[in-house]
């Protein structure tokens, strides 16, 4: 196993098991990322907006994933570092390892009930927590699994497990833990009062660490490796984007879209309807974000693949060019219900202004133009909870190869949409935490992987007014259903 100095210039495994796939990398301080490595997850979807997967899928995954990069980089690692979904959760027994249910993925909506049983405690949670009270999050779930299917074992996000499963130790991420509705937003612990508001006072739950602790050891990969880095995904890509200033913003753009902010220092209680915090705990210091939620991107683009509309996404920009417009389309995407701002768990999507002339392109153009409204709608949320707008976008994930939708993003924002390098943030970010779990002499920015030239920029084509008309149109069709 190299070393280096104290790991500092050897490169590490970074693991992102992600809603569709499970990515890794490695990733070299000098010289980038020098091998890559995928492996499919495939989540069922199930009447009642219920989606699932299977554990033992999510973990060989991983080992997959992880293997597959190593064997491309072909050279030796110091560590491994693991992002997570943050809200998928399962139970499983702590003896053996073995899972006792279906994992619960983020966008499964089964708990809405029972959120809205505790309707009357939603304002406490979140002044609590920072989150809403929504199935999104991974207490409704757990506590769901508590009264529906087994009180054995443990109940945890999937994290907790696939780390269980590595290294034998039983812990969550700060970040992470941040994304399940029962942290303590200001003390980073969990708290007493929200375990009993979801009857799970009485759990066994995993340590709080911060995300660049040295938690054990794996051999799953080969030769015997140090975990020493952890992150829940969205918040690794925010790490990654560089965006350690208050102020500084990044969206995801895969099964979902995430819109985050640096919050810096201190945890923020948003007003508009956004979720806040924990960003990371590195180096002994908590950072905050402001969140905001687009539950259906790329899971739209392939409701539109299984209708025959179109091939996949790499289809999006063929398809969508052969029209000028959406030809007064408007696409509200909530195909498992609506997040931030609005937080509607039942809201179905919609599809409105159809004609005999209304073709595949324009629903191309219908659903881009749906995805960034509601981003944007996020972005002005963000301006008024930090006191000050975004000077621009900084954008990671799957679908920013789609120009069609970065343009549609840029035109109804009207900002630049910066495209990173490299589209797979997570795993950059979590290599980030690595290192700095490997190496007590890095800080927090000498541990940053090395940036390049963004793969490209969109400004704004539109004009202000008919942003803003194309927008208004959106929030009358979510107002509407």
């Amino acid at each position: 196993m190299a070393r280096g100095s104290a790991g500092g210039d050897a490169p590490v495994l970074a693991v992102d098991q992600g809603t569709s796939a499970t990515k890794a990398l490695v990733v070299c301080p000098g010289r980038g990322v020098i091998g890559t490595g995928e492996a499919p997850v495939r989540p069922r979807h199930l009447p009642g907006g219920r989606v699932e997967v299977d554990p033992a899928e999510l973990y060989a995954s991983v080992l997959e994933a992880g293997r597959r990069a190593l064997a491309a980089a072909g050279e030796p690692v110091a560590a491994v570092g693991l992002a997570n979904q943050g809200e998928t959760v399962l139970a499983w027994d702590q003896a053996t390892g073995e899972p006792l249910t279906e994992a619960i993925v983020w966008q499964d909506r089964r708990a809405a009930g029972l959120c809205e049983e505790l309707a009357d405690q939603a304002a406490g949670l979140q002044e609590l927590t920072g989150l809403p009270l929504d199935p999104y999050f991974a207490a409704p779930k757990m506590a769901w699994i508590r009264r529906r299917l087994t009180r054995a074992g443990v109940v945890t996000t999937s994290d907790a497990w696939l780390v269980h499963r590595l290294t034998g130790v039983f812990v969550n991420d700060a970040s992470t833990a941040g994304r399940t509705q029962l942290l303590d937003l200001d003390r980073v612990e969990w708290s007493g009062a929200a375990l009993d508001v979801f009857g799970l006072a009485h759990e066994d739950l995993p340590e709080v660490v911060s995300c660049d602790r040295h938690v054990g050891t794996t051999r799953a990969f080969g030769p015997e490796l140090p975990l020493t880095g952890l992150m829940v995904d969205q918040q690794a890509a925010l790490l990654a984007q560089r965006a350690v200033a208050a102020g500084s913003a990044k969206c995801t753009y895969g099964t979902g879209a995430f819109l985050l902010a640096q919050a810096g220092g201190r945890p923020v209680r948003p007003t508009t309807g956004l979720a806040g915090c924990v960003a990371w705990q590195l180096r002994g210091r908590t950072d905050y974000c402001l969140d905001g939620q687009v539950y259906t991107a790329a899971s739209a683009v392939r409701w539109l693949t299984e209708l025959g509309v179109i091939s996949g996404p790499e289809d999006l920009d063929r398809v969508g060019s052969t029209v000028p417009d959406s030809g007064g389309v408007t696409f509200v995407p909530a195909l498992a219900g609506l997040a931030a701002p609005w937080w509607r768990p039942q809201q179905r999507g919609s599809l409105t202004g159809l004609g005999l002339d209304t073709g595949p392109g324009h629903l191309v153009r219908a659903l881009c133009e749906g995805i960034a409204a509601q981003v944007a709608e996020l972005a002005d949320a963000m301006g008024r909870d930090l006191g000050t707008g975004l000077g621009e976008l900084r954008v990671d994930g799957g679908l920013t190869r789609s120009a069609l939708l970065m343009q549609a993003q840029a035109d109804l924002l009207q900002l630049p949409v910066v495209v990173a390098e490299l589209p797979d943030a997570t795993a950059l970010g979590v290599a980030t935490a690595a290192r700095l779990g490997l190496n007590p002499h890095l800080g927090v920015t000498d541990a940053l992987p090395p940036t390049g030239k963004p793969s490209a920029v969109y400004e704004p084509r539109m004009s202000a007014d008919e942003a803003q008309q194309r927008r208004a149109s959106f929030r009358r069709a979510v107002d509407n259903h």
